[in-house]
This record gives C-alpha cells, sequence and structure tokens, in this order.
C-alpha cells in the first residue's frame, strides 16, 4: 500500500486530500502544527519530519508564505525517489525552492482550481506547473487524480492568470462583503433585491468562507497590481463621467465592453445560466 503524507491535514484543504486519498487506498498520515488532525483511516504524526521519513508522497497544504520553508526542511529528509507534491496559489517563489531539491525527490507542483466543499474530482481543474520533467510529473499527477482536467502553465504565467481568475474576484467580493456587512437592514434588502443581488450575495458570502489568510495570500499576489489599478481607474472614470453627466462617455464605455465579450462569450447564454443557478439555489 502507498504511503502519503498531508502536511497542512487540519486545515480545509488538507483535510479533504487526506478523505481523497483514504478513499483511493493510500494509507494516509497527518500532521499540522496548528489545526487539530481528525478524520477515520489516518494516522496522526506528531513531528513534521516524523511524519515524512516513510512516505512515498507528501502534500503540502501549507501558506504559500511558509511552504518554501517546509520544502527546505523536508526535501533532504525525505526517501529517495518519492514525490513531494505542493499545491499553493501563488507559484514563483515555490517554483525556486522545488527546483532546489535534492535530485533524489521529484517535485510535483499543482494548483487545485476547487475547494474543499468538491465532492469529486471528476471533471475538476488542476493546472500543473512543469519544474524538472514536465512530461513524468504531468503523469503522476493525472494518475492521482484521475478524471480531472489539466492545463499545464510555467509559474510566471501561472501568477499573471491567476491574478484575474482569484486576485480580481476575491479583490471585488471581499469589497463587496464588506459593504453589505454593514446593512443594519438586510432582512430589507434581501426582500426587495433581484436575481442579480442575489447571486453576487451568495458568490461574495461563499467566499468569505475562506480563512483571512488564504484571501490576504491570494489578494497579496504581486501580478494582481496591474488589475487592480485598472479596476480602481475605471471606477473611478465611470463615477465621474456620471457625475459629470457624460452620459455618451459611458454607454461607450459598456458598449465597447458588450462588444469585446462577444468576441468569446455568448453573453445571452450566461443569462440564462444565471437564470438557472438562482431556480437551483432556491429550490
Amino acid at each position: 500500500m502507498k504511503k502519503i503524507t498531508i502536511i497542512g491535514a487540519g486545515g480545509q484543504m488538507g483535510q479533504w486530500f487526506a478523505k481523497y486519498f483514504a478513499g483511493q487506498g493510500f494509507e494516509v498520515t497527518g500532521y499540522d502544527s496548528e489545526n487539530k488532525v481528525s478524520g477515520k483511516d489516518i494516522k496522526i504524526s506528531e513531528s513534521l519530519v516524523g511524519g515524512i521519513l516513510k512516505a512515498d508522497y507528501v502534500v503540502l497544504c501549507t501558506p504559500t508564505r511558509r511552504t518554501p520553508e517546509i520544502i527546505r526542511l523536508i526535501a533532504k529528509e525525505m526517501k529517495r525517489d518519492t514525490y513531494l507534491i505542493e499545491i499553493s496559489s501563488e507559484k514563483s517563489k515555490v517554483v525556486s525552492s522545488l527546483s532546489k531539491m535534492p535530485a533524489k525527490i521529484n517535485p510535483i507542483c499543482i494548483h487545485p482550481m476547487f475547494g474543499p466543499g468538491t465532492k469529486t474530482i471528476k471533471g475538476q481543474n488542476i493546472i500543473s506547473v512543469p519544474i524538472k520533467d514536465a512530461k513524468k510529473e504531468l503523469t503522476v499527477t493525472k494518475a492521482l487524480f484521475d478524471g480531472a482536467n489539466f492545463v499545464t502553465i510555467d509559474a510566471a504565467e501561472h501568477d499573471k492568470k491567476i491574478a484575474v481568475i482569484l486576485g480580481l474576484t476575491h479583490l471585488m467580493n471581499l469589497v463587496f462583503a464588506n459593504i453589505i456587512s454593514k446593512d443594519e437592514k438586510m432582512n430589507l434588502t434581501e426582500k426587495m433585491s433581484g436575481t442579480t443581488f442575489r447571486v453576487q450575495k451568495t458568490l461574495a458570502e461563499s467566499i468569505m468562507t475562506e480563512s483571512p489568510e488564504l484571501i490576504e495570500t491570494i489578494i497579496a499576489n504581486p501580478e494582481i497590481r496591474r488589475v487592480a489599478e485598472e479596476l480602481w481607474k475605471d471606477i473611478g472614470r465611470l463615477l465621474t463621467s456620471v457625475q459629470e453627466s457624460k452620459t455618451e462617455e459611458v454607454v461607450n464605455y459598456i458598449k465597447e465592453c458588450q462588444e469585446r465579450l462577444a468576441k468569446h462569450t455568448d453573453v445571452a447564454e450566461s443569462y440564462k445560466r444565471m437564470t438557472k443557478m438562482v431556480k437551483a439555489v432556491e429550490k
């Protein structure tokens, strides 16, 4: 039986991976210096190094800032020809640490694009960032997560894309959630609200179930600055135009946006999907 150790097994994603690999027939060991590790079929390790000495695979579900240091600590202690898998949402510094590991350890650098509420791996997106041997690393990852969809991309490009996919969405929804959380007449707001507000509120609130540390890491991605500054500038520009009654400028901004979207999106189909989402949620 293959042995796998989850570092950070008490966190939300750590718990998900522990349960997933136990279901895949692995002997699972969990270690966490901050949270309680629990779950049937999971052995608990009392120490970081003790937990990884016999492992065939080690998965790091650790805060992004601590991950490079943990890689340095455990790589030299791991068995020959084993796999060190890391799942952080920002890759630039982590990739550097994985590249410097002893040659006897195989690095696997992935970013699972799903959260701890996911019931099945089937159809979920996983981003694979090549470190030493792209083909081998992807083959191993596909075997571990059979049924998932895979995208291979380098670390710099990953961080740029994630600045929009996660960074921009988290930034906007965090501020939106902060504003509505101060609404002392939320019951009235709910009664008055239409489809758009309900969908946006549900999305913002679901993002706020993530840990403050994870949200901070996501919006601290250096690549977010470019898109965040554009967001800031455009909001300012639209508000100024509205206040100065420059209706045409605002209408042109909207039209140009609609035209660009129409090149690769069926917006009418998107509206139908949103209506279906609301129906599903409100059953």
